[in-house]
């Protein structure tokens, strides 16, 4: 079959602190982005820092008016937690409305509304209390997600409530492309638990809400491929999977953490703190439905015996990156093409995680100096991405045909949005954004998405 289920959900991704602007605007207070820029601002593409994005908070109704041009039915976007919540406790009138009028103008123009609570933007308030790493981030974000279901609950039907969040624990705590840029693999761990149970606490507030619409958590998902079948390369290939895509899908889906992935924590000390009830509260977690972002496939290899430290303080003394000699690439992102990757992620979940419902919550091609490509019309012609689209929808439809349970399709992203570190070194979007001016031209993989997503189907 070509055709895609009936309500398919096609559209587009983006966040708050990408799109929104108005910086500290009606209220609105620092994130750790914010902070991170003014403190060192070289670190930033072109210098190019958080305050210049697309300005989704001045131009939402005409955002949503180009999403219904182009037929999208949906739009994931986030909540800044500091722009709700300034101070972690006051609740902010102005954004209340902002966000109660950017919803209902979505929905006015038939445009669905999936909000996500978390990405990678963390208050600075909480930060000058530890983040992620104080045991009191699960109880602020749980009063954020109660705030957030109370006031905009009527208007939103998808909640999620973390985008990525391997991210912000792999960026932030075992490297330095997020805040606050340390090594520390056992900060990492209890960074990653305090996350789970605070998207753990949320889901239980919504439910015992009884809010109207489902909620989930946003992973992204890569298959993960050994260099061989010999033993060695798939204990690498087993330790990468707990460690970095089962670490959150099975607590969040399954209501449990992988028995290897504790196995390997406790053997190398690296445990973290709980307490009583922690089990009781992960089982509260399971979520509705699953996001999966998904852009190119893990591939690793054994680590040389000698190479092993005992105990580890990187995930590379579990496993490390095969570089696969058949590759294809994107070459402006250094990822590599695999569209069949969304086949086996689709057989994963189906086998595995009980076929829970998911959909396609982030994939997209970035590409820089996009400007090559624009004709006499002044239309980015961007075939590539296309391309890039056509081939992963067509290994979606064929694990839908084969019993998966896949909802939908969004595109990083709608408007070619500022990107933490990169600014808008690479361009994503269905609308091309000119940074002189704010305006927002469709390219020609617009035309191209209007026309799959009118007939709902894909022509091969």
């Amino acid at each position: 079959m070509t055709k895609f289920p009936e309500n398919f959900l096609w559209g587009a991704a983006t966040s708050a602190p990408q799109s929104e602007g108005a910086q500290y605007e009606a209220g609105r207070t620092p994130s750790t982005w914010d902070v991170w820029f003014e403190k060192e601002p070289e670190r930033f593409h072109d210098g190019v820092g958080p305050a210049d994005t697309t300005k989704m908070y001045e131009h939402y109704a005409t955002d949503a008016k180009l999403m219904s041009d182009i037929k999208m039915n949906s739009f994931r976007t986030s909540i800044s937690w500091n722009r709700l919540l300034p101070d972690g406790e006051t609740l902010n009138k102005e954004a209340v409305a902002y966000y109660r009028d950017c919803f209902q103008t979505l929905k006015d123009e038939g445009v669905e509304p999936i909000v996500n609570l978390f990405h990678f933007d963390m208050p600075w308030w909480l930060m000058e209390l530890g983040g992620w790493e104080n045991r009191a981030s699960v109880t602020y974000f749980a009063n954020y997600a109660r705030n957030a279901f109370e006031q905009f609950g009527d208007l939103v039907n998808y909640w999620t409530t973390f985008n990525e969040p391997i991210v912000h624990v792999q960026c932030g705590y075992l490297g330095n492309d997020h805040w606050p840029q340390v090594y520390d693999f056992k900060r990492a761990i209890q960074v990653g638990y305090h996350t789970i149970l605070a998207h753990s606490a949320a889901v239980q507030a919504f439910k015992a809400g009884k809010y109207q619409g489902e909620i989930g958590i946003i992973l992204n998902l890569s298959p993960v491929y050994a260099r061989s079948e010999s033993e060695a390369d798939q204990l690498a290939r087993l330790n990468s999977e707990v460690l970095h895509i089962k670490s959150f899908l099975e607590p969040t889906v399954l209501g449990h953490f992988p028995a290897h992935l504790i196995r390997l924590l406790q053997d190398n000390d690296l445990l973290p703190n709980r307490e009583e009830g922690d089990a009781e509260l992960v089982k509260a977690g399971v979520v509705d439905f699953l996001g999966v972002n998904y852009y190119q496939p893990i591939r690793v290899q054994a680590v040389e015996p000698q190479a092993v430290r005992k105990p580890a303080v990187s995930p590379a003394d579990f496993a490390r990156h095969y570089d696969w000699p058949e590759k294809r690439m994107n070459v402006y992102r250094g990822w590599e093409i695999y569209p069949e990757g969304i086949y086996d992620i689709a057989m994963m979940i189906k086998a595995d995680y009980h076929n829970v419902p998911w959909f396609i919550s982030e994939n997209g091609m970035g590409v820089a100096d996009e400007e090559r490509f624009i004709d006499e019309t002044g239309i980015v012609q961007d075939d590539y991405r296309i391309e890039f689209i056509e081939d992963h929808l067509k290994q979606a439809l064929r694990a839908i045909n084969e019993g998966a349970n896949c909802f939908g399709y969004h595109l990083w992203t709608f408007i070619d949005c500022w990107s933490w570190l990169n600014a808008y070194k690479n361009r994503y979007g269905f609308y091309r954004y000119d940074l002189e001016t704010g305006a927002r031209t469709p390219k020609k993989s617009a035309f191209w998405i209007r026309d799959v997503i009118a007939n709902n189907s894909l022509e091969f």
